[in-house]
């Protein structure tokens, strides 16, 4: 009985995951932006930067273009204005900010404090909004709703149509993270938007990496399969890119 037992109760040796070793390899280069969090003057001086560099670079924004600082109109409505004029070099992702933002506009009552709590009193201010507080509830947050729909006008069926990843090459570009173990193109939305518990910490075995925001980091990274860009505009003053190239990544802050 105890050789029996025994038997049953050894645990099986768990597999260590390959280191990852991929080289960075997109079709070509291009730009990729970190959280903007409200913040349109540091956003405005990089994009000024990265549109003086030579060549028709593909742009793409990360995502969390709103809530935590104060300008969260005027980054939108920069970032609509690029869009329209650069068209498919510029590419927006949806970030959890963002789908907080919409859940919010969809159902006010049961999704407005959960989104006041995390930087929605900033964003509404700045669509000149104030005197609500993380307390407002009930019809007062409905009518809050449709003023702050006045105000956007086409902004909220814009951030609607935004996309939740772009790839080039072997680089995927993602808000805050993937589920190592799936295809990017097979991820979950929520996965995409909000991140996974094994993202951090176990490689990727098909050899694509991931360019990402979300998360904080003093500096940015480069590091096994993941580009971490997201340094805290709103907190620290520092709004990063990363340009992606064969082989190569280069960090430009403003």
């Amino acid at each position: 009985m105890k050789a029996l037992t025994s038997l049953f109760t050894r645990k099986k040796p768990r597999s260590v995951p390959q280191r990852f070793d991929a080289p960075i390899a997109p079709d070509h280069a291009f730009f990729a932006i970190g959280d903007i969090h409200g913040c349109d003057a540091l956003f405005a001086r990089l994009i000024d930067r990265i549109l003086a560099r030579p060549g028709d670079v593909p742009i793409i924004c990360v995502g969390d273009y709103v809530d935590r600082g104060e300008e969260n109109a005027a980054v939108l409505r920069r970032l609509m204005e690029l869009d329209q004029a650069l068209g498919e070099r510029f590419v927006c992702l949806l970030g959890n900010h963002e789908d907080m933002f919409l859940k919010f506009l969809e159902a006010p009552e049961e999704r407005g404090a959960r989104w006041l709590r995390y930087g929605g009193l900033q964003t509404l201010a700045s669509f000149g909004l104030r005197g609500v507080s993380e307390g407002t509830n009930g019809q007062a947050l409905i009518d809050v709703r449709d003023r702050l729909r006045e105000e956007m006008g086409p902004i909220e069926a814009w951030l609607r149509a935004r996309p939740l990843s772009w790839q080039n090459g072997n680089v995927a570009v993602v808000h805050a993270g993937a589920d190592p173990a799936v295809p990017i193109d097979l991820q979950d939305r929520a996965t995409l938007m909000w991140g996974h518990q094994d993202f951090d910490h176990l490689p990727r075995q098909d050899g694509i990496w991931v360019v990402h925001g979300h998360t904080i980091t003093p500096t940015p990274t480069v590091s096994n399969g993941r580009i971490a860009i997201d340094t805290g505009a709103y907190a620290t003053g520092r709004l990063t890119a990363a340009m992606v190239v064969p082989g190569d990544v280069e960090f430009i802050q403003a």
